[in-house]
Order: C-alpha cells, then sequence, then structure tokens
C-alpha cells in the first residue's frame, strides 16, 4: 500500500545542522503538477473536475483519495487499489502528493525531535516533536521568517520570506508521522493510540498573519475521515493580532495561546512590538469574547520569564488583575537562551515566587519545562539554518532596542 517507512535513527543526537550553500530563490515556482496535500474538501473537488473526474463521481472520488492520503499515508497514485487504472493514471498525469524535503533531523537526550523541513523555492522552516508520557506534541511553523520582531525570540531576528502554504503546514504534520511510523497498517490490528497527539502553532511565524492557510491546513488536520485531530488538540499560539482572533474562533475554533510576557505597554511595546499596533487593553478586550466565541475551554496566556525584565512580584500581582474575567492558565516559560540573546532566564526562585503568587490568585500556573535545549528546539529557539548567526550580539541588541 506504499505507506512511507520510518525514517532511520539519527547517527549522533547532537549533529549539527548543515548550512544549505545553495542560492535560494525568493519565488514559489510556478507551473507543474498540483499538490493534493493542504487542499480542503471542496477544493479538493474543484481540482478533481478540472482535471476531468465527472462531477457525479467527484464526492465519492474525494472520499476515496482523502482516505488515502490522510488516513494510510499513501504518496503513490497507482497504490490506490479501490480507483480504477485508467483514473489512476488521469491522476497522476495532473496532480502529486508531497511534503516537505527532510534536510536534517536531530534528537535531544531528553527524546525531542527537530526537523529542519526544506519546501518550495528553497527556503528551510523548523518543527519540533515533543514526546511525554500522556502525550506527544508538535509544533509546526506557519512562515519562513517571521513577521514580528519579539526581541526575546530567535525567530524574530529572521526577517519574513513567506507565508507557508496549507500543503507545507500540513506537510509538517505527515512528515513527523512519517518519522514516528504513525500511519495504519493494512490488515494491522487497529492501533489507537496516538503518538503526534496534539498540534502546537508555536514554530516559526505568526499564524494570525497567515490566516487563510492556516484555517485550511487545520480543516485537514481536524477532519475526521484522515489525520482526525480534535480541535481541542490543536492550539494556535498568536502575538496578538486583534482583527483576526474573532476570525479564528468563528473558522477554526481550536485553543488559543497568547504570547503576552509583559504586564505594561512599555515592557511590552519592547519584548512584542505589534503591542504598539494593538495594546494590552486592546488585546484583552478580544480575549474576552473567545472562549464564548469558540466554546474554548480557557486561554493559555504564555510569559516568557526575563531576569530583572518582568519578572518581579509586582509584574505577577499586575498580571492576575489584568486577565480578571478570562478563563485562563497561564503558562511560565524559562527563557531559552540563543547565540547573541539580549537577555537571561530568570533566576529559579524568582520564578517560584511569580508562579506562587499566580496561582494564590486562582489561576493554573505550570512552569514549562525547557525541551530539547542541547539542539535549539526549545521555546523561542527556531529558526532556518540558512538564517542562523547572521546577526552579531550588537545588531539584535540595537535591533531589539536595548
Amino acid at each position: 500500500m506504499n505507506a512511507p517507512n520510518p525514517m532511520p535513527e539519527a547517527p549522533a543526537a547532537v549533529a549539527p545542522i548543515t548550512q544549505d550553500v545553495l542560492t535560494i530563490p525568493r519565488k514559489l515556482p510556478e507551473g507543474g503538477l498540483r499538490n493534493l496535500v493542504g487542499l480542503t474538501r471542496d477544493q479538493l473537488r474543484d481540482a478533481l473536475i478540472a482535471a476531468g473526474t465527472p462531477e457525479k463521481q467527484a464526492k465519492m472520488r474525494v472520499g476515496q483519495i482523502w482516505q488515502w492520503i490522510y488516513h494510510w499515508g499513501v504518496r503513490d497514485f497507482a497504490a490506490m487499489t479501490n480507483l480504477a487504472k485508467d483514473y489512476r493514471a488521469l491522476l497522476a498525469e495532473h496532480f502529486e502528493i508531497s511534503v516537505p524535503e527532510v534536510v536534517t533531523r536531530q534528537v535531544s537526550a531528553d527524546g525531542t525531535r527537530k526537523y529542519l523541513l526544506r519546501i518550495a523555492g528553497g527556503h528551510e522552516v523548523e518543527a519540533v516533536y515533543i514526546p511525554e508520557e500522556t502525550r506527544g506534541t508538535l509544533c509546526i511553523s506557519s512562515q519562513v521568517g517571521c513577521t514580528l520582531t519579539c526581541s526575546f525570540c530567535h525567530t524574530g531576528t529572521q526577517k519574513l520570506v513567506r507565508n507557508l502554504t496549507a500543503a507545507e503546514i500540513v506537510g509538517q504534520v505527515m512528515v513527523a508521522r512519517d518519522d514516528l511510523g504513525e500511519w495504519p497498517v493494512p490488515g494491522a490490528p487497529k492501533d489507537e493510540t496516538r503518538l503526534v497527539s496534539n498540534v502546537v502553532l508555536m514554530g516559526m511565524g505568526e499564524p494570525l498573519y497567515n490566516f487563510d492557510n492556516v484555517r485550511d491546513a487545520m480543516k485537514v488536520v481536524m477532519d475526521g475521515e484522515g489525520i482526525s485531530l480534535s480541535r481541542r488538540r490543536i492550539t494556535l499560539s498568536t502575538s496578538g493580532i486583534v482583527p483576526e482572533i474573532a476570525r479564528t474562533a468563528e473558522e477554526i475554533g481550536c485553543l488559543l495561546a497568547i504570547s503576552f510576557h509583559a504586564t505594561t505597554d512599555e515592557v511590552r511595546d519592547r519584548l512584542v512590538p505589534v503591542n504598539k499596533k494593538w495594546n494590552i487593553a486592546t488585546l484583552l478586550d478580544a480575549l474576552r469574547d473567545y472562549p464564548r466565541l469558540s466554546n474554548s475551554e480557557r486561554i493559555t496566556f504564555e510569559y516568557v520569564m526575563l531576569k530583572g525584565v518582568n519578572d518581579s512580584d509586582a509584574d505577577a500581582k499586575r498580571l492576575v488583575k489584568l486577565i480578571a474575567g478570562i478563563p485562563a492558565k497561564i503558562n511560565l516559560i524559562p527563557f531559552n537562551e540563543w547565540p547573541g540573546a539580549p537577555y537571561e532566564r530568570s533566576d529559579w526562585e524568582r520564578i517560584e515566587a511569580f508562579a506562587d503568587i499566580v496561582y494564590k490568585a486562582g489561576y493554573a500556573s505550570p512552569i514549562r519545562t525547557p525541551r530539547g535545549e542541547d539542539i535549539m528546539a526549545a521555546c523561542g529557539q527556531l529558526k532556518s539554518a540558512t538564517e542562523r548567526a547572521r546577526k552579531s550580539r550588537a545588531e539584535i541588541a540595537s535591533e531589539a532596542g536595548l
């Protein structure tokens, strides 16, 4: 049935990511076969009809092809044995089933896996798989580089190149399933264990600046006849693109996480510059409606702990006052340092004191255990290999306004 085999184990847990020495074109290639990955059901139906599928058969064909691609993980039309041979030939003439190319795969000492993926045009993005006892979380990217310039984030030091397509977003999930050997085996007993049980849009890029592609990709991932992840297993992290927050509730309905990181506009302007456009008060007003609009449980406030910047008792007390009335939990993230970073991680005692204030105010305040630091896979560290280490500490500090 031609389901992809798991990739071989990496030879070394901390093998360096190799630099791409090719000249990288900045435009997507034109022409060629159309990729079926990432198309919604309606888009797939239209594409099949345009290629010569009789309209009366289109709905059935969508269901068959969808199951082959997203349930069985098949990449070759010839393996779609419940389709007539001449129809398989028609599909192969017009379409392809393509996912990003794995350039390197690194495995951390703690089991975290980081994938450097090459996409159309030669660009690179990173995705990270984090295994835990009760779940496996895949952190995926939505842009090459990032629209924003958050001063504590390694990705934010890389300029935006382009948005990822829906195919490239869904493709990251498919690549991880390939690597983990998670596609079902025909004839084998059904295995309900999900290795990729959760997806978080917390990789490279601001998802809400690529809304349409992210929405379409999540429709594919949530579809019950394929990858079949519940909307409650998907979390979208945004820095606070206020106009798109209500749309996220209405058109995606997944869980929401906010890169908050500060309790005053003065500090947040510096850490998360988009705050100058939509300040804390404006953002919180939009968030108060989100649980109602999406029937979501809680909003997660992400708060990176930066020594002497945002980690005081006064900050903790302001934080709980600001979010009063919003169903929420607060993820405290020890800062994951990267080469040239202009900040330091808060002392552990300070993080615990901050967490205690938040907890006593009635909010869950887990301290996120840094994962994959030895392979630069931790939160805020993702950055494509071709762009890594191109800026000096002085350049980064200057851009951060320090």
